[in-house]
């Protein structure tokens, strides 16, 4: 039976499209399939939320000092406590929410982007293109990706963009090759003769009818890759080379407080790395949920 990107039935997908069903009721259906991903985009919405609205939710200045007394525990005032200096931790860690959420949507969707493009066109036409560029990828994923990504940015340089910049550079790589084994493995399928047949040229079989077949494993695995991203990201600030320092970021966070877990202090690293384990959970579950779309036998 023929699937789509998702791994559902072209038929059903044709008697929703045939009965006028609106493309947001179809993907309203999809999310109902599965728990995992019911769970992990309440987790992620949750997530958005605190995002868009973290200048409502906090109640002191992220960034001031001194505003109640250090090291003072989780109370009604400090609802997470204060750290050595002040600073409220619930502030802080509601306001890196926003940090870390689009350090991982920007650098996954540019690595996604550019690694689809790059599988595409290496995995269709093959040649010299697909040679080369193999070649150059696994050189690359040769090297542990952590320890890359901190050699980079150790050299370039901490800030945002170069974070994002790095982090979307290491992870094009799985991409790239994962899109180009699903090209290799459907290129000679009937569908793709058919549209040869006709006379469609190659961009248009590659692009219109390959690719959007081939998307289902590069959607899980992106959902994989952001949890990757959520963890070096806050491993980099832990070791005080990814963001600039004195801005809020659940890695450094975690480093500031860390001295202070043996002393009974041990809200201030909490709480930041209770943040980082449900956004990475929420990621993981969603990838485990689209899996199960794709796949429904996984769901026995």
């Amino acid at each position: 039976m023929a699937q789509g990107a998702f791994g559902v039935d072209l038929d059903t997908a044709r008697a929703w499209k045939t009965r006028g069903v609106e493309s947001g009721k179809y993907w309203l259906y999809l999310v109902r399939q599965s728990v995992s991903l019911q769970v992990g985009a309440v987790l992620l919405l949750i997530y958005v939320a605190a995002a868009g609205a973290g200048r409502l939710l906090i109640p002191y200045d992220p960034l001031k000092t001194l505003i109640g007394h250090p090291f003072s525990p989780p109370s009604s005032a400090y609802w997470f406590g204060t750290d050595r200096v002040g600073a409220d931790v619930f502030s802080r860690t509601i306001a890196a929410t926003g940090l870390d959420l689009r350090i991982t949507v920007v650098a996954v969707a540019v690595a996604l982007i550019s690694g689809t493009i790059l599988g595409t066109m290496a995995g269709y036409f093959g040649g010299v293109l697909d040679v080369l560029s193999m070649r150059i990828l696994e050189v690359v994923q040769a090297i542990p990706s952590l320890l890359l990504a901190m050699i980079i940015v150790q050299a370039v340089g901490p800030g945002e963009r170069n974070v994002v910049a790095v982090l979307a550079f290491v992870g094009l790589p799985y991409y790239a090759r994962l899109v180009r084994a699903e090209i290799l493995s459907k290129r000679n399928w009937q569908f793709a003769e058919a549209a040869r047949m006709v006379g469609n040229p190659p961009i248009r079989i590659a692009v219109r009818h390959l690719l959007p077949n081939s998307l289902g494993p590069v959607f899980a695995y992106a959902s994989v890759n952001a949890a990757w991203v959520v963890l070096v990201t806050a491993s980099l600030g832990f070791l005080g080379i990814g963001i600039e320092p004195g801005r809020a970021e659940w890695g450094s966070m975690i480093s500031r407080g860390q001295p202070q877990i043996i002393t009974g202090e041990w809200w201030i690293s909490f709480f930041p790395g209770l943040a980082v384990l449900g956004l990475t959970a929420g990621f993981y579950l969603i990838g485990d949920g689209i899996r199960d779309v794709m796949d429904p036998r996984s769901r026995a």
